[in-house]
C-alpha cells in the first residue's frame, strides 16, 4: 500500500467516513496513521466523536492490535504562517502579517498557493522521521476536496506556474509533486451505486489519469443488500396477484376473500417490487460502468443503525477483509 492515501468523492458519497474507515483500517495491529483534513469541515472530529481538532496532530483513536489514529486538520493560514517562519524566519513579522490580514489576502489571491500549502503539509508528513530514522507515521490518509476540485488541487505545479517560477514556493511545489506522482501516493475515488456520482467518479478518474496522477482504487459506499435475485425480480411481473393473495393469507396476512387483508397487500408489496426491479437494475448497470474502468473495486455497506463510532469500527473491518490495509 502506498504511504499516502488520498481519499476523493463527489459530496454526499460519504468521502469522510470512508477516509477515517481507511485510516483505522492501515493502523491495524500496531500502525501508526495520520488522518488530515484540509476543508475546514471538522468532520473527522464528529465522526470520532471528539471535540473540534486545532492545527496539530493529535491522537484519536487507538486500532485493532494497539495502532493509533493521530489527526490534523490544516488550517491553510497556520500553514502559511509555518511556511513563512520555516523559509524567511520571520518570526513576529508573521503574526503581525496575519493581524492585518495579509495572510488571508494572500491565500484568496493564489489559491494555488493554499493548495501548495495544503497538501505540502501532508507530504511533509509521509517524509518525516524520528531520530532512528524511522518514518513517523506507517501511512497519512488525506481526507480531500470532491471529485470536481481533485485533480485541481493535487496537481500543485500547474496551479503555482504562473505564480512562482523560481524560489521556495516554486522549490515547495516541485517536492509536493515528486511525492504526488510517485508511487508513495494513490487516490481513491468514493461513489454511490448512482448515475450522477458514477458519472462524476468516472470523469474524475479521466482527469487524474490525464494529469499523470496514480488513480488507486474505486471504493463503492452505502450499498443495499441485495434481498431478491434476477430470478426473484422476473417472477414479481409474472406471478398472478391472486397466488400473491393466497401466499400471504397462508402466511395469516387475512383472508384471500374480496377486500380481505391479503389482497390490500398485493397492490402496495407489488409496487414496492417493482421499485425495488428498478433499483437493482440501475445498480448492475451502474457497477458494470465502474467495471470498465479497470480498477480495484470495493464495497462497503450501508448500515442500518446509521453511522457512530462503532460503525466506523465496522467499515474499517471490512476494509482489511477487502485487502486495504
Amino acid at each position: 500500500m502506498s504511504r499516502l492515501q488520498v481519499v476523493s468523492g463527489k459530496g454526499g458519497t460519504g468521502k469522510t467516513t470512508v477516509a477515517a474507515a481507511l485510516a483505522l483500517a492501515l493502523a491495524t495491529e500496531g500502525k501508526r496513521t495520520l488522518l488530515v483534513e484540509v476543508e475546514g469541515r471538522q468532520g473527522i472530529a464528529q465522526l470520532f466523536e471528539t471535540e473540534a481538532l486545532p492545527y496539530e496532530e493529535r491522537k484519536i483513536a487507538v486500532a485493532p492490535g494497539g495502532g493509533e489514529v493521530y489527526a490534523l486538520a490544516i488550517d491553510p493560514e497556520l500553514a502559511l504562517l509555518d511556511y513563512l517562519q520555516m523559509f524567511y524566519k520571520l518570526g513576529g513579522a508573521g503574526r503581525a502579517l496575519k493581524k492585518l490580514g495579509a495572510i488571508d489576502f494572500a491565500t484568496t489571491i493564489a489559491p494555488g498557493l493554499r493548495d501548495v500549502l495544503l497538501t505540502g503539509k501532508a507530504c511533509e508528513a509521509v517524509r518525516r522521521k524520528d531520530k532512528s530514522g524511522r518514518f513517523v507515521y506507517d501511512y497519512v490518509v488525506m481526507d480531500a476536496p470532491p471529485t470536481g476540485r481533485i485533480t485541481r488541487f493535487l496537481n500543485v505545479n500547474d496551479e503555482v506556474a504562473g505564480l512562482a517560477k523560481i524560489g521556495p514556493i516554486h522549490n515547495q511545489a516541485q517536492a509536493v509533486m515528486r511525492v504526488l506522482k510517485s508511487a508513495e501516493t494513490s487516490v481513491h475515488l468514493v461513489t454511490l451505486l448512482e448515475e450522477m456520482p458514477v458519472q462524476e467518479t468516472v470523469d474524475g478518474i479521466g482527469e487524474l489519469r490525464s494529469a499523470r496522477l496514480p488513480v488507486g482504487r474505486i471504493i463503492v459506499n452505502m450499498v443495499r443488500p441485495e434481498v431478491l435475485d434476477a430470478a426473484d425480480l422476473e417472477l414479481v411481473g409474472t406471478v398472478p396477484r391472486t397466488a400473491v393473495a393466497r401466499t400471504l393469507s397462508a402466511a395469516g396476512l387475512g383472508g384471500a376473500r374480496r377486500g380481505g387483508n391479503a389482497e390490500r397487500l398485493v397492490d402496495p408489496l407489488v409496487a414496492q417490487a417493482g421499485e425495488y426491479a428498478e433499483r437493482y437494475t440501475l445498480e448492475h448497470e451502474q457497477r458494470a460502468v465502474l467495471g470498465e474502468l479497470d480498477l480495484p473495486l470495493h464495497e462497503l455497506p450501508l448500515l442500518a443503525e446509521g453511522m457512530d463510532l462503532a460503525g466506523l469500527y465496522e467499515l474499517a473491518t471490512e476494509l482489511r477483509e477487502q485487502g486495504m490495509s
